[in-house]
């Protein structure tokens, strides 16, 4: 059962991945890949279950006393309908809330033309700096925003710069490897490294001091290559607001909600570190706030009639659901992989078999396009626990297990690779999943187009991670 769990979630990306050529909507496929894995991990055999989740599964007998009288197989399917299914699907819903919140504040400035600040700003239209300019903006505003809000902004804003489709697929695809990279150098920039820094296995002055230059290269250098490829300016877009009685609101309270927007999505990795509640409470709260503030915003309009009225239960009917069903069937399915334990005899087998930190943290980087970075991030992090320089001085192999001390070599690159790999493939990261729905970006012209390019970016950062070592 688990070969077959394999080959068909392998299936699954190759149809994703045929959208164009198939005519089917890659939601709809997500969600039959992510729900009939889930089927099938409910019909494997008992023991298969049991031996993937052996400590899970005693601990979930243990409370549940009432289950004791059960044949084995009655206890498994008590196992997965009442604890694993459940709690893959509150991680899942924890990051479709939060996207849904912070899309639906993005759309709620762009509806209000927020973001015609920022354009009329940027006045160059030509391809080569605009490109390094959205690519080093994306870049820092990831750095302390999360690499989806980013690449959320970054595309509402591209949509008011550029007109043709296959020039935002360019600038939209160089924001996914911008935002991955930004991510990647600071404890606050990416789920991954948020995860490593709350665990300690790293801390924010190292983490920031260490990655800052890799990161700035995994961006460089694919930036550089496709910059070289682009001639002429960009064909600036035409005013899709008008005739939408947007005029009636005014610049300063254009901006007002803008500033607004942007303090709800600042607001909320505070929010993380002052109650340690998860990103999605943070934007769901700021969310609500917001729309109050725009409930009492047309409520003093009193010259405005309900259709020339933006409000949340409007902005929300625009947001993109079926990015966000994408979004839910693909994690569904990576946690249909994680439960029956193909991901951690992946980690088992790297350990190991490979038993090198670079070319392990390499090869998760890669992992990393295809699989949630999260799952593979948490199954490093399971393969050894933070040790004391005495500890992994005292261990056999005290120089290798150097590397698993607190700010070792191993939880840098696991940051670095698991952060940036994701921009190897559009499907490969948050950020990419985000652009992909909201662009209707080509899986196959992605891997044409860019791929190799954020492959160069992707060790071109390791090389300088190794430099900065050796140094």
């Amino acid at each position: 059962m688990v070969t077959a769990m394999i080959v068909i979630f392998i299936l699954g990306y190759v149809f994703i991945a045929l959208e164009n050529k198939t005519g089917i909507n890659k939601a709809a496929v997500a969600l039959i890949l992510g729900m009939f894995l889930w089927t099938l991990f409910i019909f494997s055999a008992a023991s298969t279950v049991i031996q993937a989740n052996a400590t899970s599964f005693s601990e979930f007998l243990a409370a549940h006393k009432e289950y004791l009288s059960l044949s084995k197989p009655e206890q498994v399917i008590q196992y997965i309908v009442n604890l694993q299914i459940v709690d893959h699907l509150g991680n899942v819903a924890e990051i479709l809330f939060y996207l849904l919140g912070a899309m639906t504040i993005v759309e709620l400035m762009d509806i209000h033309k927020g973001f015609e600040g920022i354009t009329r700003r940027i006045t160059t239209r030509n391809k080569k700096k605009l490109l390094w300019l959205i690519g080093f903006i994306t870049f820092f505003m990831s750095s302390v925003l999360d690499n989806m809000t980013s690449a959320i902004v970054m595309i509402m804003l591209l949509q008011k710069l550029l007109d043709k489709p296959q020039e935002r697929w360019i600038f939209g695809s160089v924001v996914v490897i911008a935002a991955n990279a930004g991510g990647a150098w600071t404890p606050i920039g990416d789920v991954t490294t948020i995860m490593l820094w709350i665990n300690d296995n790293i801390t924010s002055g190292d983490v920031i001091r260490s990655l800052f230059f890799p990161s700035v290269a995994a961006l460089a250098f694919p930036l550089w290559i496709i910059s070289l490829q682009l001639k002429g300016n960009v064909t600036p877009t035409a005013d899709k607001s008008a005739g939408k009685d947007l005029n009636l609101v005014n610049r300063k309270e254009s901006n007002i909600i803008f500033i607004l927007g942007i303090l709800c999505l600042l607001s909320v990795p505070v929010f993380k570190s002052l109650t340690h509640l998860p990103p999605f409470a943070g934007i769901l709260l700021a969310l609500g706030l917001l729309w109050v503030y725009m409930d009492i915003f047309y409520n003093r309009k009193k010259n405005l009639t309900p259709a020339q009225q933006f409000r949340l239960p409007y902005v929300l009917s625009k947001v993109d659901f079926p990015t966000i069903l994408f979004f839910f069937g693909i994690l569904m399915a990576v946690a249909a992989l994680e439960a029956v334990g193909v991901l951690k005899d992946l980690s088992v087998f790297l350990d190991r078999d490979v038993h090198n930190v670079y070319i392990v943290s390499i090869i998760i980087g890669f992992l990393s396009s295809v699989i949630d970075n999260v799952p593979l991030v948490a199954a490093s992090m399971g393969m050894y626990p933070v040790l004391s320089p005495q500890a992994a001085a005292a261990m056999p192999e005290p120089a290798y297990m150097a590397n698993f001390v607190q700010d070792g070599t191993f939880w840098e690159l696991i940051a670095y690779c698991a952060g940036t790999g994701g921009s190897i493939l559009i499907i490969g990261s948050a950020a990419g999943v985000v652009v992909m729905g909201l662009e209707k970006i080509n899986f196959m012209w992605y891997v044409k187009h860019i791929s190799g390019w954020a492959i160069v970016g992707f060790l071109a950062g390791i090389g300088i991670y190794i430099l900065q070592k050796l140094l």
